[in-house]
């Protein structure tokens, strides 16, 4: 109980600054992930001593993975069988390409194994919540959680360029109504950037971005599970509080959750709720993450995971634009 209580202080910080970065968000518009991380930066010296310490590590972990998992509440099988094999193909090649070639691009520039998986998971499957779940089952380090926040902010950055920019180009490009959703859901990284491009050109590409990039979220299951069990084989230490089972407890809540989803046990109100709580939880984790990263730390990691980044980016969408094309021809 005494562990308990000395949570709350920190716990409630970050849920007031989540409130806060939800608050501009609305108003003046932008990812809330981003504000949230942001403001979260600037309150870093709150984690270093005093009484929110152990609640900005208990927002930052516990209620990440709580987060995580209820993210399978967004997912039904129905929804995913009904995109068709077109998308399907698209993303079981680009998701699983784009991380190799992360790995292959981060090994050229001298960066860390568990760095370009980070990054390429976030940029292949779905932005920030791609890299949040798979950190969880990276090894620990010093550089992890700094590797994290600095993945997070890039991905989300490029998400939002990507949102403006796409729309434009897929007009350019000559793309029909279908390839041009399909464009975008699997190509802009979050979620949120995915719908606000769509809809932002029609409602039939929204509805197709929007689908694609559903996708795209469910290999985020398969894919940690497979960087879990790659770790766990060659024998890397676990993150802090791990289990002994290479395949963590909060991934296992997300499969659950989609099976029980996907059969239709779970009432619309209760599914609207998990979903707000999950948008709530992830939120709140990442004001945590925030606060315990600084500007300081972030600058002294260079400019090769920007570029890693941004060439993982055009990577993805030139072999997605090629493969459209090609299906055309």
């Amino acid at each position: 109980m005494a562990g308990f209580s000395q949570m709350i202080p920190g716990f409630l910080l970050c849920m007031v600054v989540g409130m806060a970065a939800t608050f501009v968000s609305e108003h003046y518009g932008g990812p809330t992930i981003l504000y949230a991380l942001l403001i979260g930066m600037s309150l870093n010296y709150l984690s270093l001593e005093g009484r929110c310490v152990s609640g900005i590590q208990f927002s930052a972990k516990s209620v990440l993975r709580f987060g995580i998992a209820l993210l399978g509440a967004r997912i039904t099988f129905e929804e995913l069988l009904g995109l068709g094999l077109t998308p399907i193909a698209i993303v079981l090649v680009g998701v699983p390409s784009t991380i190799l070639f992360a790995v292959v691009c981060g090994r050229w520039l001298k960066l860390g194994k568990s760095q370009s998986i980070l990054s390429g998971a976030s940029v292949g499957i779905c932005g920030a919540s791609a890299a949040l779940a798979v950190s969880a089952v990276l090894p620990d380090d010093e550089e992890s959680e700094r590797n994290l926040i600095f993945t997070v902010i890039c991905v989300t950055a490029l998400s939002t360029i990507t949102m403006i920019a796409y729309p434009l180009l897929v007009t350019q490009l000559g793309f029909t109504t279908d390839e041009s959703g399909i464009f975008l859901g699997a190509t802009i990284h979050d979620v949120a950037q995915v719908v606000g491009a769509g809809y932002m050109m029609s409602d039939d590409v929204g509805d197709v971005a929007t689908f694609t990039k559903l996708l795209r979220v469910a290999l985020l299951v398969p894919v940690v599970i497979v960087i879990s069990l790659m770790f766990a084989r060659s024998g890397v230490a676990k993150k802090e509080g791990g289990s002994s089972l290479p395949l963590p407890g909060f991934l296992i809540a997300f499969m659950v959750i989609v099976v029980i989803n996907s059969a239709g046990y779970i009432p619309s109100l209760v599914l609207e709720g998990m979903t707000e709580l999950s948008r709530w939880c992830l939120i709140i984790a990442m004001v945590g993450l925030g606060m315990k990263a600084s500007f300081k730390e972030l600058s002294l990691m260079g400019w090769k995971p920007i570029v890693l980044m941004v060439s993982e980016t055009i990577f993805l969408a030139i072999l997605v634009a090629i493969w459209l094309f090609s299906v055309r021809t």
